[in-house]
């Protein structure tokens, strides 16, 4: 099964146990998955609604973060729940020590030892952590490494 049918088949039964909340996210989901569609002209794999979805998470932490700083609370709490429900679709994200350790391979791989050299490190290391960490957080770990 794709994950565009899991999605559907998902949707269809919150519809039936009448998860509103879930079933809102999940259509929301994948009309953002059918818009990539037509932008892509043509069927989207699972990488690339896995990309989508990760999109779709970034924009909800974005927005709990405003609707927290608001003062809006009950819809901080919504996005939260939108964005535990997108982050079930998405790969096992990887730990700090995960990434500090696939951080010391590539740097060890290119032989980095300065900051000025953080583009080799993390050109090698996205492919093995794409869809499965926080960009910014690779980042972050990368310049402390190269900081030791």
């Amino acid at each position: 099964m794709t994950l565009e049918e899991r999605l559907k088949t998902d949707l269809t039964r919150a519809m039936k146990e009448k998860e509103e909340v879930k079933t809102s996210t999940l259509r929301m989901l994948i009309s953002d998955i059918r818009y990539a569609q037509i932008e892509k002209r043509a069927p989207l794999t699972d990488e690339d609604i896995q990309a989508v979805i990760s999109k779709s998470v970034k924009k909800h932490q974005d927005s709990i973060e405003m609707y927290s700083n608001g003062g809006r609370d009950d819809l901080a709490q919504r996005e939260e729940a939108e964005t535990e429900i997108l982050k079930s679709y998405l790969p096992r994200q990887l730990t700090r020590s995960e990434i500090a350790q696939l951080v010391e391979e590539a740097i060890v791989q290119t032989g980095a030892s300065s900051r000025k050299e953080m583009g080799k490190v993390m050109q090698a290391l996205m492919p093995q952590v794409k869809g499965k960490a926080d960009g910014k957080l690779v980042s972050s770990v990368v310049q402390e490494k190269l900081a030791e």
